[in-house]
């Protein structure tokens, strides 16, 4: 009897390994999709930005004062520049670049190195300032339904509220989703990318 538990514990390991090799090759499948789908036509890379230490802006916060505001410490600066070494090893060296008025998204933007950086109202934070809500995420959505389905990569710095509007979730700083403009549609999401590994 326990000659046949040894080998069914045995059998029962070797499946766990298989299982486990198997969702890596998936994750790695996954990222490589995603890694391709950057240089093709129609997509847009949502980017929350780089490590910010605390939480919300202080009640003294200012849009155009960075001095008032929650800004990248250097993990966040380091972090922002990794990510933007990193989509120049996809291939992805020079796109449009659209960001949050708040400091701590426009450094993020600055810091990947795709090209000029362009301040997006749409992108702002709402996460404190909830009657902005709808009237953000309506312009984001009219600003998607005028890029062309085939045009190049955009690459749009923004925050928690707004990817988790779009895509269902939220992601942490540093992470970001990918999705496919869709004509006449609101894009469709194609998948998450975790920077931070």
């Amino acid at each position: 009897m326990n000659r046949w538990r040894t080998l069914w514990i045995r059998c029962l390991g070797d499946w766990m390994i298989l299982l486990g090799l198997l969702a890596s090759t998936l994750a790695t499948a996954s990222e490589i999709d995603l890694a391709a789908r950057l240089k093709q036509g129609g997509h847009v890379l949502m980017l929350r930005h780089a490590h910010a230490p605390g939480f919300g802006d202080p009640p003294e916060f200012q849009l155009d004062d960075c001095a008032t505001q929650r800004n990248l410490d250097a993990s966040g600066r380091a972090q922002a520049t990794a990510i933007g070494e990193w989509l120049h090893r996809q291939g992805v060296w020079e796109t449009r670049v659209y960001s949050s008025q708040w400091c701590r998204c426009l450094e993020t933007a600055r810091l990947l190195k795709l090209g000029p950086v362009t301040p997006l109202p749409a992108l702002n934070s709402f996460f404190e300032r909830t009657q902005d809500r709808l009237s953000s995420l309506v312009a984001l959505n009219a600003f998607f339904a005028r890029q062309p389905a085939d045009g190049p990569l955009l690459v749009m710095v923004t925050h928690f509220v707004s990817i988790q509007a779009i895509a269902g979730y939220g992601v942490g700083s540093g992470e970001g989703v990918v999705l496919q403009l869709q004509a006449g549609e609101a894009p469709r999401v194609v998948g998450r990318v975790d920077f931070r590994q």
